[in-house]
């Protein structure tokens, strides 16, 4: 059985309660975890992204990976994990400048809560899309991204946390750390 964004009717109809083998998703969503240490003008930031994007093979023979939250990013490599890194440093440069740019943390934090908080509409509706037909088709995910972990999108809401970390009275520990992740959202 091949699902695609378009048919979610038919695998819901469907459905015979097997995995299905094969699923021919034109976008595949991906949800984001990253941290950041951003030094500013007089300030120290921590960011950190539960973040959400799109991946897909554009004509050009490219994988192309599209910001969902925050959306105005957008990088292409020749493979996924290519792509994520092209992705990632992107990111970070976008957290550089705005740090440039601002004169004190609160400046910064507002200018990094806008840029996540202004959605790309229609990226959002064909990245929940693609995650009804992963979840209504029972999928497992095709190559190249079945090694990528599962995560429940329920349980990393979209969100992203700004902090003031050079506060007096800040106490770091190594549970404070988290690693990169890009990972497909559970099927159930």
């Amino acid at each position: 059985m091949t699902c695609t964004i378009t048919d979610i009717p038919d695998c819901m109809t469907q459905q015979t309660g097997m995995e299905v083998s094969m699923v021919d998703l034109k976008e595949h969503p991906i949800m984001l975890t990253l941290q950041d240490a951003i030094s500013g003008e007089g300030f120290l930031a921590g960011i950190t992204l539960y973040g959400r994007a799109l991946m897909r093979k554009e004509d050009d023979g490219k994988w192309w990976m599209y910001g969902v939250r925050p959306a105005a990013i957008a990088e292409s490599g020749d493979t996924i994990e290519e792509t994520f890194l092209r992705f990632r440093n992107r990111y970070k440069e976008v957290l550089f400048d705005m740090a440039q740019e601002s004169k004190k943390f609160d400046d910064f934090k507002a200018r990094v809560d806008r840029f996540f908080n202004e959605p790309d509409e229609e990226d959002e509706r064909l990245w929940n899309n693609a995650l009804k037909v992963i979840r209504s088709c029972k999928m497992s995910p095709p190559e190249p991204f079945s090694q990528l972990p599962r995560e429940s999108p329920e349980s990393k809401p979209c969100q992203i946390v700004v902090e003031r970390l050079d506060v007096k009275g800040k106490r770091f520990k190594p549970s404070d750390n988290a690693t990169d992740i890009y990972a497909l959202p559970n099927a159930a």
